[in-house]
Parts: C-alpha cells; sequence; structure tokens
C-alpha cells in the first residue's frame, strides 16, 4: 500500500521532511508557489547588491532528481479540507493526502496597515531582494545627477523599520553601501551626506538575544553611521518618506522588518491560532482535529520546556521537519509517537564586514569570531556544493576588495 505525504511549502521544513522519505512506500509531493527553495537568512545581501539570487536559490526539482517517488507541484494552496484530508489549489487541482506536512513559511505584517506595502516592501522573496535592491541602485544613481546636497538628501537617506535580525543585518549592510563600498564610483556625491535610520518601537535591538550583545550590535551600528531609533513607532508611511510622532523623514527607500504573521492558508484548516496566525499545535506537532495533519517552521506555535514559543528560524524549521519525516516512516512499521524536543544550538546575527554577535549554550561571542562563525555555518546550511563554492568566493571577493559585483538595474525598474 503506498502512503501519500502532501508538503506544503519548499522552505526548509518542507525540505527536511522530504529528505526523510525516500522509501518506494511513500508517494510524496511538494506544493509551492514558486519553484525554487530559499535560502532566506542570506537574502538581505541579494537585496544589498552583494550576492546574486541564482547563488542562494536553487530548483526544488534539482534537490529531489534522485529522489523517484516525490514529485513538485508549482502552485497555491486555497483551502485544505482537513476531515475529508485533500487540499485545493487556486486553479482548483485536488490533491489527497494520508499526510499532511504544511510549512508554508510566513508573511511580513503591516498591523492593518496594509497600504504602507506599496512603499516600504518586506524581505521574503526574491522578488522582495530584487525590488529593494533597485530602489537602492536607482536613488543613487538620481541623486548623482542632481546638482546640491540638499537635492541629493532624499536619495541618500535610507530608512529601515525593524530591530530584530533581518533589519539590523539590512541596516549594517546598507550602510557598507553608502559609506564605502559603491560611492566612491559616484563622482558628485558625498558619503558624508548619508543617512541611514533603524527605527524600533520597543527599547532595544535584537531582543531575542542577551542585553549585552544588544548593546554591542548597537554600538556597532552607530560607528558604521547608522542612527538607531528606539521607542519610536511609525505612524505613516508614504511614496515621499516615513512618518513619526515627532518628526518626517523624506525618503524614497523605505524598508519594512518590523513583525511577521503566518500564512493566511493556515486559518482554513480551522484549528487554534496565535496572535501571529500560527497553528497551535500538539507535542508530536499535529493538528487537534486531524493527527495525520502537521505544522511546522514559520507556521507552527510551540512551546519548548520553558514554556516558551519557539522562534521562527531555520534551526527550528529544519529539526521540525526531520522529526515529522521520521515520524511518518516510523508509523509506517507501526512506531509508536514521541513528543517532538528542540535542541537549542545557538543564535546569531551579523552587523557588517568582520560585525557579529552569536549566543552559543551561554557563551557569548561577538566581533570577527563571532562574524567567522557565522559565515562558515550559513555556508554549510546552503544546500548545493554550487552556491556553497560561490557565496564563499564571493564573500572572500567582497572581504578584500569591498566591491559588489551585483550592481545590475533592469530596464523595467529604470522605467518607473
Amino acid at each position: 500500500m503506498t502512503i501519500k505525504v502532501v508538503i506544503v511549502g519548499g522552505g526548509f521544513g518542507g525540505i527536511s521532511v522530504a529528505k526523510q522519505l525516500k522509501s518506494s512506500i511513500f508517494d510524496a509531493t511538494i506544493v509551492d508557489q514558486t519553484n525554487h527553495h530559499l535560502f532566506q537568512p542570506l537574502l538581505y545581501q541579494v537585496a544589498t547588491a552583494a550576492l546574486s539570487p541564482g547563488d542562494i536559490a536553487i530548483p526544488i526539482r534539482a534537490v529531489f532528481s534522485k529522489q523517484k517517488n516525490l514529485r513538485v507541484v508549482l502552485g497555491e494552496v486555497t483551502s485544505i479540507e482537513s476531515e475529508h484530508n485533500f487540499l485545493t489549489l487556486k486553479d482548483g487541482t485536488q490533491i489527497h493526502f494520508d499526510y499532511l506536512v504544511l510549512a508554508p513559511g510566513a508573511q511580513y505584517n503591516y498591523f492593518g496597515n496594509e497600504a504602507w506595502k506599496k512603499h516600504a516592501p518586506g524581505l521574503k522573496s526574491l522578488s522582495d531582494a530584487l525590488e529593494i535592491r533597485e530602489q537602492v541602485l536607482l536613488s543613487l544613481e538620481k541623486a548623482e545627477q542632481l546638482p546640491s546636497p540638499e537635492a541629493q538628501k532624499p536619495y541618500l537617506t535610507y530608512v529601515v523599520i525593524g530591530g530584530g535580525p533581518t533589519g539590523v543585518e539590512m541596516a549594517g549592510s546598507i550602510a557598507e553601501i553608502a559609506k564605502r563600498n559603491m560611492m566612491r564610483d559616484f563622482r558628485n556625491l558625498n558619503k558624508e551626506n548619508t543617512k541611514i535610520y533603524l527605527i524600533e518601537a520597543a527599547d532595544g535591538i535584537l531582543n531575542g538575544f542577551p542585553a549585552s550583545l544588544s548593546e554591542s550590535a548597537f554600538q556597532d551600528l552607530n560607528k558604521m553611521g547608522v542612527e538607531v531609533l528606539l521607542n519610536t513607532a511609525v505612524t505613516g508611511i508614504k511614496e515621499t518618506g516615513v512618518q513619526l510622532k515627532d518628526r518626517f523623514i523624506e525618503t524614497p527607500n523605505v524598508i519594512w522588518a518590523a513583525g511577521i504573521s503566518a500564512s493566511p492558508i493556515l486559518s482554513t484548516i480551522e484549528e487554534p491560532l496565535d496572535r501571529m496566525g500560527r497553528v497551535k499545535v500538539s507535542r508530536d506537532l499535529s493538528v487537534s482535529k486531524n493527527p495525520n495533519i502537521f505544522v511546522i517552521g514559520d507556521a507552527a506555535y510551540f512551546e519548548d520546556s520553558k514554556g516558551k514559543p519557539l522562534p521562527g528560524i531555520a534551526p527550528v524549521a529544519l529539526q521540525q521537519g526531520k522529526f515529522v519525516g521520521k515520524l511518518i516512516k516510523g508509523e509506517a512499521k507501526g512506531t509508536n509517537r514521541e513528543a517532538f524536543h528542540y535542541v537549542d544550538k545557538g543564535t546569531m546575527a551579523t552587523i557588517g564586514r568582520a560585525k557579529a554577535i552569536a549566543d552559543i549554550r551561554g557563551f557569548k561571542l561577538s566581533g570577527f569570531i563571532a562574524w567567522l562563525m557565522w559565515g562558515l555555518i550559513h555556508i554549510f546550511f546552503l544546500i548545493g556544493f554550487r552556491n556553497r563554492f560561490r557565496v564563499f568566493a564571493e564573500w572572500i571577493w567582497h572581504y578584500i576588495t569591498f566591491k559588489r559585483g551585483v550592481r545590475l538595474i533592469t530596464k523595467k525598474s529604470s522605467e518607473n
């Protein structure tokens, strides 16, 4: 008897599940809106012209080219019938399952201000990264053509909203572009006229890290020329800039990294959700109404042994995916289910060149050593030798020369 397993999402969690199901007794299907697996932790480097899209993405079909029992379906899931074990795609196609694993990832949360999205893109896909990259490059080109520093000012101003890892990494990377990397190629611009703001509504950045490491990151950003505005709420975003409570920052360069919400598809299974829209799963990561439906990664609300919800990071998705894959494989052999236990191997964030922080099982690191560890671990988790080699080579080149190679503006963007 063949067991049909459907996996929604080709991210870290979905890929990790599929790799466990190599036996011919499984008929596995991955459904994703894109045809590629994306290494999201390095997406900001595409947005800031350090890496090419192909360096951090690989076709899902290529990942499983040797796994003959798995097929890939390019499509968008619109509803899930948890009682009757099938899901429906946008084109009307129905796919039946014996087991369903939901790993659809997350999206940015604009807290009810959806109009802001047009002027402050988030960073969850390659298209988001390319949009941001071209906006940054276009602003430099426009500023180069203006006659005075005052006229150039809006185009040399950058606002990143959100002080989590993505926001900090973006702000630091933009600072390197604006203060050093590309500015020397623009004859009419002065790097001293650039302004980078990192806006955070809370009283600190990188709140998931120990206070000492957050403070270290804060100091590093200041030294790089980033003005960090804490306890500052954004009240409006429009085409010409960002409105704060006490002032308006004029700029077309606004990036949103302030919060996330789970995929709306999760609401169709009619399970309890947390305030971010994540499904509250049981100890084996299944849902209450159907034990053969699992939710993992950014889509799942799961508390650790201390009662704290697991963060939406790659190691969590990888471990949960591996667990669910082994659970399904074990049930096919008659093995009883066990509870999922997350092993926290530490958290890291990079601020800029040779600047990072790391909290690894109580060991707190910052500076060059943390940055080197961050780089090696990220290269290790990339899928495919080609991508690992290319990213490593680009980083070495950038470290030695301070140059970023991917500085292209397409005709479509330049005409906007």
